[in-house]
């Protein structure tokens, strides 16, 4: 049943004499702070409403879906058949959060080529999870997936219900809906940021998608939605509406399935200074934190002089470090590198803590080692959701005076877990992003330096004049 454009109207005067806070059916204004809702003002789907929608939204996706490799699933309809459907569902709506689908297609294949099955990936050590991993970002998921995967085998049973699944380290209540709902069709809910977007504009919504008890609001109308027969369908057509026809920007209204039961829709036609693009309210972001950081590639040179970078041929090995097992990136490998204070950006300052730091963890100092070269490489910003790391990054070519056993002696000493890895190896090791474009700009560098040294003419030997 169509909404009434007359309705709508009403109800929109009608809220417009309500105090600001609160209100939800007039046009949201950008950026501006609001107060909480009173989630009483959100009312329910009509039941006549929800019928349609359901027919409508599961028409489209029927015939619109995009083929995606974690849809398909097998034909059997067994209970080993079903869990591991749960699982590649689990493996895919993890990586989906924060990253673009074209992006986890082939993360996704390369996983599963790897680990088809719970039980295979429960059987994988972290250092090998983070390296198929490397690139993705948000590093936890892929801790918190593997010791979900260890947990299950060790109890026996893949949980089938949402309120079990919620029960396993890592399943918050968005992944556990997904997995209950497209997995083992139990009619419950999901709600992502393309749900959030999909319902403030079928309902008008303009509070704070963020606020606690908007959140809440939005679950219960989700789940007044989904359909009881085809729950992991609707909830798979609903997010794909969101991310493909109802987008942020640039929503298709003209040919999206339930655009008769949009009231953001019939209020724009309504009401020109009032857009669909207005709902949800947008809310600025947290401000970024500006974090500096001295980053040091050690690489060692086995049994060279100062010739080291004339030689294309020559033997080196670089020092990577093991971050922490828990915060940020954690259990990651990076090169050596240090937190500093953005006062303390100076070459003088970051070498000077670099130094006290090679000293400490690996040994490394005038008495242990040849400089050959020591350079700064550039500055790079690293983009983090929250973070906006300015990495300094600086070469340093050496040659250690006791040989390559000078580091093994000193490798129990340290707290923190190092390893040092040839240069083939660094290639195709799993790294982070941010770590991979220091190592790129470490030989960017050094193609550089060998393009500059002018060639020197081969030496022919004096050949005596004909007699």
């Amino acid at each position: 049943m169509e909404v009434e454009i007359h309705e709508i109207k009403a109800k929109a005067k009608a809220k417009r004499k309500r105090s600001q806070s609160g209100r939800l059916m007039a046009k949201p204004s950008a950026f501006r702070s609001v107060e909480a809702p009173e989630v009483g003002d959100i009312e329910d789907f009509s039941s006549d409403n929800v019928l349609l929608m359901r027919s409508s939204l599961l028409r489209w996706y029927d015939d619109h879906q995009r083929v995606l490799p974690w849809r398909a699933r097998s034909r059997g309809n067994g209970e080993e058949e079903e869990e591991d459907h749960a699982y590649a569902v689990w493996v895919s709506e993890v990586m989906l959060q924060q990253t673009r689908v074209q992006t986890v297609i082939e993360y996704y294949n390369r996983w599963m080529a790897r680990w088809p099955t719970l039980r295979q990936l429960a059987g994988a050590t972290q250092e090998e999870v983070n390296e198929m991993w490397a690139g993705l970002g948000y590093y936890r998921r892929a801790r918190f997936l593997l010791e979900g995967a260890k947990l299950i085998v060790q109890e026996g049973e893949f949980p089938r219900t949402a309120s079990a699944l919620r029960g396993v380290r890592g399943i918050g209540e968005y992944t556990a809906g997904a997995i209950a709902s497209i997995a083992f069709n139990e009619a419950v809910p999901v709600v992502d940021g393309n749900v959030v977007r999909v319902i403030s504009r079928l309902m008008a919504i303009s509070a704070n998608p963020r606020e606690a008890a908007t959140v809440k609001t939005f679950w219960r109308l989700a789940g007044q939605l989904v359909d009881p027969d085809r729950p992991g369908d609707f909830n798979q057509a609903i997010m794909e509406l969101g991310a493909t026809l109802c987008s942020k920007t640039n929503p298709a209204c003209d040919v999206c399935p339930v655009s008769n039961q949009c009231r953001a829709l019939l209020l724009s036609r309504s009401n020109q200074s009032i857009k669909v693009i207005d709902y949800p309210l947008k809310v600025a972001k947290a401000k970024q934190r500006h974090d500096f950081a001295a980053v040091c590639v050690v690489e060692i040179a086995e049994g060279l002089d100062q010739k080291l970078l004339k030689e294309s041929n020559s033997r080196q090995t670089y020092l990577l470090v093991k971050r922490p097992n828990e915060g940020l990136l954690a259990g990651m490998w990076e090169f050596p590198s240090v937190l500093i204070d953005e006062k303390e950006t100076d070459q003088s300052a970051r070498r000077k803590m670099i130094d006290k730091y090679l000293k400490k963890i690996f040994h490394l100092d005038a008495k242990s080692c040849n400089v050959n070269l020591r350079e700064d490489v550039g500055e790079y910003v690293h983009v983090f959701s929250h973070i906006r790391l300015h990495m300094y990054v600086e070469l340093i070519n050496l040659t250690l005076k006791g040989g390559s056993n000078l580091l093994a002696d000193g490798e129990g000493s340290s707290t923190i877990t190092w390893k040092s890895v040839d240069d083939h190896s660094i290639k195709s090791i799993g790294l982070t992003s941010g770590v991979r474009k220091v190592h790129n700009m470490i030989c960017d560098f050094k193609k550089k330096q060998l393009i500059r040294r002018p060639r020197t003419a081969p030496r022919t030997k004096n050949r005596r004049p004909a007699s």
